[in-house]
């Protein structure tokens, strides 16, 4: 049960840390508030209210009586009232009093005053609306009934509204300083998640300066540190890379002038083609040190990009489904070659290949299909490793040393993606590579 609430109130929440903190603030305020206004309401401006609206329905019954018991001069009454209580007062002779339609259920004045008439059993109508600072107000007598206009301040404290604007100007001013502060303190580790995610994707972090709390400080000098390590391994392993494999090309290059000495040619054309064999391989290395290498990233048109690559093949047999200009941010040198190696690794192993695009709401879909034959579903995890082979019908060129997808994948990580395998409609391998816009 608790855990399901819990669950309830947590989706309710704000997910960002700035309006996290908001609520937290502001809450605590507003109640205070609200308890305030209640209190004051309440205690003090309904009771008030409530004794001005007595003492004025107290003041009407006391004219109407004196007004039924003076014989001789009624007008000397009625400006008496007049001059003494501020009440406009006119009889009406032989007309009905209207009947009260509109109860205005919702405003306190009428409430009160509804309620203090009705205690003195008097027959009345009144329109507390019909004039800005008049109350229109009628009181049946005899075969007639008496018009009072009594001022609007007669029933109801103006200190109301003076209380309304001194308790939400201090809550909204105290909000929005709050507001300020935490926008200050949540912009460092907005930053941090910017740089976070941008390492993540592979780019270049310019010097990160951490700024903000102690705790935000710490994290980002942490963050700091972690980059850098990362980034000295990806270098020493590129740079690892790169110097093994130039320094094999310099015996290669001899072994191949050694064999243009040799007479016997079948012996020779043997030899240099595990040469070039060997220097196959090399060229793979060198691309996967490659694959850490800095490229700043450029907005560029996916499909066109595609559309190119695949014009450099001349085959009939492969097919781009995608009218659409797609624009995607990213290093194009990288995703070409990533898109490249996907290719080759379709044509090597089938002769018809359909790439398709499909643009989501935050993610773009690209898929790779051939009719070749295929892929074990135990193998999909495996064939990512750098250097592993299937040692079956996958396994046909000999100089390669599997680092193709590992290549492709770490490429597509390195944008933020992913690349899932699976079976095709045309019977081979599906490649479906995820990159997030």
């Amino acid at each position: 049960m608790f855990y399901g609430l819990n669950k309830t109130i947590k989706r309710i929440l704000p997910k960002q840390l700035f309006y996290r903190g908001l609520l937290i603030v502001a809450t605590p305020i507003i109640i205070l508030q609200i308890t305030i206004s209640l209190v004051f309401f309440d205690s003090l401006w309904i009771k008030t209210n409530k004794g001005m609206t007595r003492a004025l329905v107290s003041e009407i019954k006391t004219f109407v009586d004196a007004y039924e018991r003076e014989e001789t001069n009624k007008d000397y009454i009625i400006g008496l009232f007049k001059n003494n209580f501020d009440l406009n007062i006119k009889y009406e002779e032989n007309l009905e009093i209207p009947k009260h339609n509109d109860k205005r259920w919702f405003s306190p004045i009428d409430r009160s005053l509804r309620r203090e008439l009705k205690s003195r059993n008097l027959n009345y109508w009144f329109d507390t609306t019909s004039y800005k600072t008049l109350v229109d107000l009628k009181i049946g007598f005899k075969n007639g009934y008496f018009q009072f206009f009594v001022p609007k301040d007669r029933l109801t404290s103006s200190s109301a509204r003076i209380f309304a604007f001194w308790i939400t100007l201090p809550a909204i001013l105290v909000i929005s300083i709050a507001m300020i502060f935490l926008k200050n303190q949540t912009r460092p580790i907005i930053k941090l998640a910017e740089a976070s995610e941008k390492f993540g994707r592979g780019e270049d972090v310019e010097e990160f300066r951490p700024s903000g709390a102690l705790e935000i400080r710490k994290a980002g000098f942490e963050f700091d540190k972690m980059r850098k390590r990362i980034k000295r391994h990806l270098n020493q392993r590129s740079e690892m890379l790169s110097g093994i494999s130039h320094d094999l090309r310099t015996p290669l290059t001899r072994i191949k002038l050694q064999l243009a000495l040799i007479k016997d040619k079948k012996i020779a054309y043997e030899l240099s083609e595990d040469v070039n064999d060997m220097e196959k391989m090399l060229n793979e290395y060198l691309n996967f040190a490659k694959t850490g290498a800095e490229e700043k990233t450029e907005k560029f048109d996916i499909v066109k990009m595609i559309s190119n690559e695949v014009k450099k093949y001349k085959d009939i047999n492969i097919n781009l489904f995608s009218d659409e200009k797609i624009l995607f941010e990213g290093r194009k040198e990288l995703l070409k070659r990533c898109f490249n190696n996907l290719l080759e690794n379709s044509m090597k192993y089938g002769d018809k290949i359909n790439i398709k695009l499909k643009k989501l709401r935050k993610d773009l879909i690209i898929y790779f299909e051939d009719n070749g034959p295929g892929i074990p579903e135990n193998e999909y995890e495996n064939v990512f490793k750098p250097f592993y082979k299937i040692d079956k019908s996958r396994s046909i060129s000999k100089s390669s040393v599997g680092l193709g997808l590992s290549i492709s994948s770490d490429i597509i990580r390195s944008h933020g993606g992913k690349i899932e395998l699976g079976v095709s409609r045309l019977g081979g391998l599906k490649i479906s590579v995820f990159l997030p816009f």
